[in-house]
């Protein structure tokens, strides 16, 4: 048996189905071998009504879970949308809405938790909110640890923890600012969710992205793994490589093991720490460290992306192309999980 440190292969199966359908989404990843998914946007029923996770009733998300046992699929965290609402009540000349903190606490963050109990996850994904455009991330921080303080605060006393991600033009943005949150809520049930191609789509090149990781990487729980190619001038809305990024024209997402965003390196660095990593999120209730697949290799936006079928599947086998190079073990369905699900 190999010595080698071990992750576990999920993916957001929304990226996979041309129609976002249930079956379409469970059948994709176990024919590409995982046995884990993030739910985000979903066709419970196929009938082309198509609905974030967080809005399922009990019907629905009966429905899903009964899925999940025919398909031997199990939820490895919920794709929330939590944090992708403005910190301020300013009109900054952005689309994005501001709901006030106890509403948001009874309205998405307790829909999120909800959704998380009935599909037996630990694990919430979600984001350090918009400041208003024009201002800097650190002129908001007190209130941002105070917000997200409050949301850990609420996840963790369900049982739940929440992993926040990077992602451009928020208050987050950066490894350095998420370090600093991180260290500031100082709360267990908070970890950090690394995407490299997040960074890399900022128009920064792999030495950066992987300074950032290595800020993140002392409260790291999950990975995301997308990749981007910088191409910059269809990427910045403002000044060439300044200003904030408009996300829906963001097309040069690429495989794991051809961009900018430093998988070889970062997941070299990681192996040497996926022994503490693992039992950490063990003892939060996780099974162990995940690996998450988001490739937007077709397309991405503010609120998602997508692969394709295929695209999914060449994602993947990236994936486990650089895992073997850097001596990191995953696990694939095998033959004797086929048999496991057929009772033998």
């Amino acid at each position: 048996m190999s010595d080698n440190p071990r992750i576990i292969l999920s993916a957001f199966a929304d990226e996979a189905a041309n129609h976002k359908s249930a079956i379409e989404q469970m059948s994709v990843m176990a024919a590409i071998g995982l046995s884990y998914y993030s739910p985000r946007f979903i066709d419970v029923h196929g009938n082309g009504h198509v609905s974030h996770v967080v809005e399922l009733n009990k019907s629905d998300l009966k429905r899903l879970t009964r899925l999940h046992a025919e398909y031997g699929m199990h939820v490895a965290s919920i794709g929330a949308r939590i944090g992708k609402v403005k910190l301020c009540d300013v009109d900054d000349g952005t689309g994005n809405v501001y709901v006030p903190l106890k509403k948001y606490l009874r309205t998405e963050v307790a829909a999120t938790i909800r959704v998380a109990h009935a599909l037996g996850t630990k694990l919430i994904r979600g984001f350090s909110f918009y400041h208003p455009r024009g201002t800097e991330p650190m002129d908001h921080m007190d209130q941002v640890v105070d917000q997200i303080g409050t949301i850990v605060d609420k996840c963790a006393k369900e049982g739940l923890v929440y992993g926040l991600e990077i992602e451009p033009n928020l208050v987050g943005e950066t490894g350095q600012l998420l370090e600093v949150i991180a260290t500031r809520v100082n709360h267990p049930s908070l970890v950090l969710v690394f995407d490299g191609g997040n960074i890399a789509s900022q128009n920064k090149n792999p030495i950066t992205v992987y300074e950032e990781y290595r800020h993140m990487r002392r409260h790291i729980g999950w990975m995301h793994v997308k990749d981007y190619s910088r191409k910059v001038r269809d990427m910045w809305t403002g000044q060439r490589g300044r200003g904030p990024i408009d996300e829906e024209k963001l097309k040069h997402f690429v495989p794991p093991d051809v961009g900018d965003a430093a998988h070889e390196f970062v997941l070299r660095n990681l192996r040497e720490h996926l022994p503490r990593l693992n039992r950490r999120m063990k003892r939060l209730g996780a099974p162990g460290f995940f690996l998450e697949v988001e490739p937007h290799l077709k397309g991405g936006g503010q609120f998602g992306g997508f692969s394709g079928p295929d695209g999914i599947g060449v994602a993947v086998r990236a994936l486990c192309s650089v895992l073997d190079y850097v001596s990191i073990d995953y696990d694939l369905r095998s033959f004797d999980d086929i048999r496991r699900l057929r009772g033998f």
